[in-house]
């Protein structure tokens, strides 16, 4: 006989196998992306995702409680959120978990109530929603459960089965609500990472033979991220020496108004602020010269864990001394930094490109794009070392949008501003209006203006036979990729670009920037920029080297 309640044990359990089901998958799924291109990443960033919350589960041992188990799961898949996907998977978590998190055991009412809001908070985070993608698949999910429980379904493993056969379905039928995925002859990858998910913890329920070991995350960068800073570290001299961490275990209500009240106290003794609440804890940071004083406010809220003061003055002078000792002491112009008005972060992909973001001003450059989408964790890490009162954040792609608007909500000691720029030239054109003499919404207005001048195509090659836009697109053909769609495919690279170029251009175009990637030849590069001057005698033709891996040309026209 099945169960016909679930523990907090048994849900842990479901949700570590749903998270392997999801990595043994992962390049499935990436494969279902509708453009053939060779950096597919859906599958990725959901696993990414998964296993930021899959490593903090296992950390709570054998003696798991409903209310850890949801913590772990809603704060470590919002901190390792990556591209569109992941932080929708992200946002399913947080809304079923706060349904769940004061509940003993989870009832078929119950996880109906909880499917359904966990699609209310994905549908929440997303600004223009679209049907026949993974919110389509939750929302079949969650309307079946409804249906169930108001039905009297009384048995646990038929109700699992029946949610799970029902956004199958959903998911089938998802090329008829997006043209796109079925002219490409594929279903919606993050629907199939969702029931990925949803299948692995049924495994779980019925007590099937599963691996629940979970790899630690990669040392580099924050959750398992490809983030290094563009300039070297620097010394700045110490206003408040005392590096203050701890976690506040909520007791009472910490509301909106408290936060607020809690932050602003904490910016009279000190500076480096964050503070962080989910649910029922709250994460302090801050440095101050007096750590009893943070300390004996927030024990106001709640019992503290995880506390850490570290002498940052100590720590500075014996990173001097070693310094001295190595003969490199530190220039005396660089030991002190004070907080400047405007600061920039750029995602960027290619050696080129990350040295044209620096010559404009970038201040950290965030390694990623299509291939590797960071995470909200890792914009959060380059914030906190970003030695600026406003920060710009360019997240020059389209799939990494939501994680920065993500990390702008979690960030309270510092203002960001998301430019929404979708891709490299954007960002570029971004930076280079940038005004510093104009306030930071008047800035915010003139780049949002000024990148949507600017077209982009992106030249690379297709992985698998399909049709898209009624363009056939054979394996190995080149394709050019505009803002909307495939705008060229044939057999030969050059004559792919210019023709992209040509889909791009228009009567008051006037400039043609050209960024050749790591696969292409300079003297090949200079051949094309040389047929783009010849066809376009008008424009401006400027050539640069991007470096950037996967796509032979990004090309803008403005």
């Amino acid at each position: 006989m099945s169960l016909q309640q679930i523990d907090a044990g048994m849900l842990s359990r479901m949700f570590l196998a749903g998270a392997k089901n999801l990595e043994s998958k992962k390049e499935w799924i990436n494969e279902l992306n509708v453009f053939p291109v060779p950096d597919g990443d859906t599958g990725t960033n959901m696993t990414m995702t998964i296993m930021s919350a899959a490593r903090e589960v296992t950390q709570l041992g054998d003696a798991v409680s409903m209310p850890g188990l949801c913590k772990a799961i809603s704060g470590g898949s919002l901190r390792g959120a990556r591209g569109n996907s992941g932080v929708i998977l992200s946002q399913l978590f947080r809304g079923f978990t706060r349904r769940i998190k004061e509940e003993q055991a989870l009832t078929i009412p119950i996880l109906a109530e909880a499917f359904d809001k966990a699609v209310e908070t994905a549908y929440k985070a997303v600004m223009k929603p679209k049907e026949g993608t993974i919110l389509t698949v939750a929302r079949g999910a969650a309307e079946k459960a409804e249906e169930l429980a108001e039905s009297g379904c009384a048995d646990m493993e038929t109700f699992l089965s029946t949610v799970i056969k029902h956004a199958e379905y959903v998911l089938s039928q998802t090329p008829e609500m997006l043209p796109v995925l079925k002219q490409a002859g594929v279903v919606d990858s993050g629907g199939q990472g969702l029931i990925a998910v949803m299948s692995g913890a049924f495994d779980a329920f019925l007590g099937k033979e599963i691996d629940f070991s979970i790899k630690p995350a990669p040392g580099s960068g924050a959750n398992g991220g490809s983030v290094r800073e563009s300039r070297a570290e620097e010394q700045v001299e110490i206003k408040f020496g005392y590096c203050t961490e701890f976690i506040i275990m909520l007791n009472k209500t910490f509301n909106i108004k408290t936060e607020m009240d809690f932050k602003a106290y904490l910016e009279s003794i000190g500076d480096s602020i964050v503070c962080v609440a989910d649910d029922d804890v709250v994460k302090v940071h801050v440095h101050t010269n007096d750590p009893g004083l943070a300390i004996q406010k927030a024990l106001k809220y709640g019992a503290l864990s995880n506390m850490k003061i570290d002498n940052m003055r100590l720590e500075h002078q014996e990173k001097l001394f070693k310094a001295a000792q190595a003969s490199k002491p530190a220039p005396a112009t660089e030991l002190s930094a004070p907080l400047k008005d405007y600061g920039f972060i750029a995602v960027s992909a290619g050696d080129g490109i990350n040295e044209i973001f620096k010559s404009l001003g970038v201040d950290y450059i965030i390694e990623g794009g299509q291939t590797m989408n960071p995470s909200t964790a890792d914009i959060l890490d380059a914030v906190e070392k970003v030695n600026a009162k406003t920060i710009f954040i360019l997240p020059n792609n389209k799939n990494i949008i939501l994680a920065a608007n993500q990390a702008a909500e979690l960030t309270a000691e510092k203002d960001l501003f998301v430019i929404p720029t979708k891709t490299i030239p954007q960002g570029i054109t971004a930076v280079i209006n940038f005004v510093p003499d104009l306030t930071a919404d008047e800035n915010e207005a003139n780049m949002l203006s000024e990148i949507g001048n600017v077209s982009t195509g992106q030249v690379t090659y297709a992985v698998r036979d399909t049709v898209i836009d009624d363009k056939e697109i054979k394996k190995g053909d080149f394709m050019g990729i505009g803002d909307d769609g495939i705008l060229a495919v044939g057999s030969d690279i050059a004559g792919v670009a210019g023709d992209t170029v040509s889909k791009m251009m228009n009567q008051e175009s006037e400039l043609i920037s050209i960024y050749y990637g790591s696969d292409v030849k300079e003297e090949d590069a200079e051949s094309f920029r040389a047929q783009m001057a010849d066809r376009y005698p008008d424009c401006d033709i400027e050539l640069q080297y991007g470096g950037q891996p996967i796509y032979y040309y990004v090309m803008s026209v403005e």
